[in-house]
């Protein structure tokens, strides 16, 4: 028995781990996972010093290229140029400040789901997690490659091709910013300043990328893990009204198991709500406004037809679209997955219970007629019918800027 008891809990922390992997991997490297366990002076010293150097190198890139869209550039096409790559910078940084500020309800999280796990006893019910599990991993692959990726070749071929420049009969090569730098803050057409901002930009692509990648590789693997466990839920209404000889468990018991599962569930959804409604609010506006200016870039280039800025547009675009699909697709099934459960509790052959027993199942369906939703900014549901009124805001805002500056 002690064996079993070993090996099943190694299982467990095994699955959990396995779950949580990817995330680990993308949160690490800029000090926004959260520490667990018992931790000493210096390692929170080292994840102090790994936030304050993330904040200072994406300051350092983000407030010059403010300054420099307000003061300094000259016409609207130069701002908007500045403007994208600014409003990604913003938006990884809210993000960051998220995953911060929520640190301690993400660990409560965390340790739930590591309950979650190691009070499994079926292997039916693991396998079904273990599903879910890798549908969260799979989301956080491709968020992963499409988001890193994306905003990392958008850098590459603004900057593999350099420029020239006449500054006071001199003729200079600089390579060209992304976030172009206020003059009278850090000059970076001269050599090698020119270089070192450039590495920094780099750094800070990779920052704000993981910030984000991040938010949205958590919403997926909390999204998925409550999925799991809201088909354990299903299984177990299922078999209220069968007696299994092997338990030996009558369906009072069986009932008080349901509805604590049932109100632990719930309890998860809206401490996810809670972590990522900012960060779902600011996705939403970001993403709006990126997707038309990228929309913008690239009819402003198709005339010169850059293959590698266009085709650099279009990979941010796809990560931008499928980010924003992402958290409009967890709170639809979310919604409809909670709503099931009274769906799930009806369909039970309650007419073969107790009466009082059965009664409690009345309960259980007014809770699920509530309507459980994954909000953005406390603002309004995300759905797929908000993913598509975001897709049609975007292309409206780009035939207004077109009309503006075309």
């Amino acid at each position: 028995m002690t064996d079993r008891i070993i090996l099943k809990n190694i299982e467990s922390k095994s699955d959990h781990d396995y779950s949580l992997q990817l995330n680990r991997w993308y949160l690490k490297p800029i000090g926004a996972w959260p520490l667990t366990g018992v931790t000493n002076v210096v390692e929170r010293g080292m994840v102090l010093l790994q936030n304050l150097i993330c904040w200072s190198i994406v300051c350092f890139i983000m407030i010059p290229c403010f300054l420099y869209v307000v003061f300094e550039a000259e016409d609207i096409q130069t701002k908007l140029n500045a403007f994208g790559p600014l409003v990604h910078r913003i938006m990884g940084s809210v993000n960051y400040l998220t995953l911060l500020k929520r640190r301690r309800d993400i660990r409560d999280y965390i340790q739930q789901m590591e309950r979650d796990w190691r009070v499994v006893e079926r292997i039916d019910d693991r396998e079904m997690m273990l599903q879910y599990a890798k549908l969260g991993r799979l989301i956080a692959i491709i968020s992963g490659i499409i988001m890193q990726g994306g905003t990392l070749l958008y850098s590459i071929a603004r900057a593999m091709r350099t420029v020239t420049i006449i500054i006071d009969n001199q003729t200079l090569t600089m390579y060209p910013m992304t976030c172009p730098s206020y003059r009278k803050f850090i000059d970076t057409r001269f050599s090698p300043t020119n270089e070192i901002v450039l590495v920094f930009q780099f750094i800070s692509t990779f920052i704000v990328g993981s910030s984000t990648v991040g938010v949205c590789s958590l919403a997926a693997v909390f999204a998925t893990h409550a999925c799991g466990q809201l088909n354990v839920l299903y299984k177990r209404l299922d078999e209220l009204d069968k007696n299994d000889e092997k338990e030996k468990q009558p369906a009072e018991q069986k009932m008080i198991v349901i509805v604590e599962h049932h109100l632990r569930i719930l309890s998860q959804i809206s401490r996810m709500e809670s972590i990522m409604h900012n960060a779902c609010l600011v996705e939403i506006m970001g993403s709006t406004i990126n997707m038309c200016l990228l929309g913008y870039y690239s009819i402003m280039n198709w005339a010169n037809f850059d293959g590698a800025k266009i085709t650099s547009y279009i990979i941010v675009y796809i990560s931008f679209t499928f980010n924003l699909f992402i958290f409009c697709y967890i709170g639809e099934i979310l919604t409809e997955q909670c709503k099931n459960v009274g769906h799930a509790a009806y369909m039970t052959n309650w007419y073969n219970l107790n009466p009082k027993t059965a009664r409690g199942l009345i309960l259980i369906i007014a809770q699920s007629s509530k309507m459980i939703k994954i909000t953005a900014g406390k603002l309004f549901s995300l759905s797929i019918a908000t993913f598509g009124d975001v897709l049609r805001t975007s292309v409206a805002y780009l035939n207004i800027l077109r009309t503006m500056t075309m």
